[in-house]
């Protein structure tokens, strides 16, 4: 049972290390970690260069976080798939 877990980015920076530390720690081993960068004027790129081996990451331009909550969904593959927001651990 793969779960799927959408992170949409929107100047969030100072809050997506904890963010992602959460998530990649988490004890569910079959977890799928999406972060969508939403078009976000800060740099998120040196923090997302830590996770590359355990998230997958996309950039878009700013659609807002509808857009970017259903562009996530069409990149998942879970079988259930949760939203976690970039300022929230």
């Amino acid at each position: 049972m793969k779960v799927s877990v959408i992170v949409p980015v929107y100047n969030t920076k100072k809050y997506l290390d904890k963010c992602l530390d959460s998530l990649v720690n988490q004890t569910l081993k079959d977890i799928e970690i999406i972060v969508v960068n939403d078009g976000s004027k800060e740099n998120v790129s040196e923090i997302i260069k830590k996770y590359k081996n355990k998230i997958k990451y996309f950039e878009n331009t700013n659609h807002g976080i509808g857009y970017t909550r259903n562009f996530g969904i069409k990149k998942a593959i879970g079988e259930y798939i949760g939203f976690v927001d970039s300022d929230d651990y």
